[in-house]
């Protein structure tokens, strides 16, 4: 799947572009997903899918995203934003083999890691299963992508 970055912008209060990731949103704390906001949606746009990944990971899975840590999709146009914690939308499975959000947590002594947090427009309503892994995810709507973008966290595990 090409990754070209559109005018949709994606940020988060709980932390900036390039800034640490709060410890509450890892798997070392709550481990809770960050409230998430976008704008600047394309024109068209009928639905959102969401997906986190951390291509610094040593253990990549099903393809070339590193270690896959959400997957969030079935998001209808109207929605903008998420809250912390949010249960809008259908999980799909992420690598630690479990439906939703899972924190970042590097192995220990591996240092820093990034996390991307990529928004995806989609110019189709979605109404897909539960359960899908990013690389099935991505199959199914590749054709219908209209516009992504991401915002990049940091964390280093204590």
């Amino acid at each position: 799947m090409p990754f070209a970055l559109s005018s949709l912008t994606l940020s988060s209060p709980a932390f900036g572009p390039g800034q640490a990731i709060p410890r509450k949103h890892s798997g070392e704390g709550e481990d809770i997903s960050p409230a998430l906001l976008w704008e600047d949606v394309p024109k068209g746009t009928r639905a959102f899918a969401l997906f986190c990944h951390d291509p610094d990971a040593p253990l990549v899975q099903h393809g070339g995203y590193g270690f896959v840590h959400w997957v969030l999709y079935n998001l209808p146009a109207e929605t903008t934003q998420l809250a912390e914690a949010s249960t809008a939308g259908t999980p799909g499975v992420n690598d630690f083999g479990l439906p939703g959000y899972g924190g970042p947590m590097p192995p220990q002594g591996h240092g820093e890691h990034h996390y991307y947090f990529w928004v995806l427009a989609l110019d189709v309503d979605l109404d897909l299963p539960a359960g899908l892994r990013l690389d099935e995810l991505l199959a199914r709507i590749e054709p219908h992508l209209l516009g992504m973008n991401r915002l990049v966290g940091r964390y280093r595990r204590d």
